[in-house]
């Protein structure tokens, strides 16, 4: 008779262990895929903001109750390979005219930015393909560049990113510890 209360008491520990399991892993795919997802930074494109390295955490969803605002960090599929994720800064959105002077400053429809961080970095332009001077933005797009401009490989080259590709912002870097911050 013990040793049938023994298994019983066994079998129900190891159910509610096995309750608990699925549920936290459900809940960690829920808050993954559609809350928060942590992200590590993999080159050097948003230097100084961000290192290679870095690991941040990214809202997403955020975009579903408002839109995306020039300057904040983004994440997106990368619209040559969707199946990448890329990390930059947003600068001008759908039907807004932008413009990369010969100096690297930036203008939005004739009007030169002075707002931080965009005002204080210079985007460089050289070997830059069409996208990088006096460009509407499509409909519905977004024009991204890397805060490391003269090793970022961004709109300037391959154009905008599609508001469908949008995943989410960066809002948080968590790691490596002596550099916790909000992502600004």
């Amino acid at each position: 008779m013990d040793t049938q209360i023994s298994k019983s008491k066994a079998f129900l520990f190891a159910k509610d262990w096995y309750e608990a399991i699925v549920i936290a892993v459900v809940l960690a795919f829920f808050i993954r895929t559609f809350i928060v997802q942590p992200y590590k930074i993999p080159t050097g494109s948003m230097y100084p903001t961000l290192q290679q390295g870095d690991r941040i955490l990214v809202n997403k969803f955020m975009y579903r109750f408002r839109e995306p605002r020039r300057g904040e960090v983004i994440v997106f599929n990368y619209p040559e390979d969707v199946t990448k994720q890329f990390i930059k800064r947003l600068i001008a959105t759908g039907q807004e005219e932008i413009e990369i002077t010969l100096d690297g400053k930036i203008k939005i429809n004739g009007k030169q930015i002075t707002f931080p961080p965009i005002s204080e970095i210079r985007y460089y332009i050289e070997n830059t393909t069409v996208y990088g001077r006096n460009v509407l933005v499509d409909k519905d797009s977004y024009y991204v560049l890397g805060d490391n401009s003269e090793n970022s490989r961004d709109s300037r080259f391959w154009g905008f990113v599609p508001k469908k590709y949008l995943q989410g912002k960066a809002f948080l870097l968590y790691w490596p510890i002596n550099r916790i911050k909000i992502i600004k």
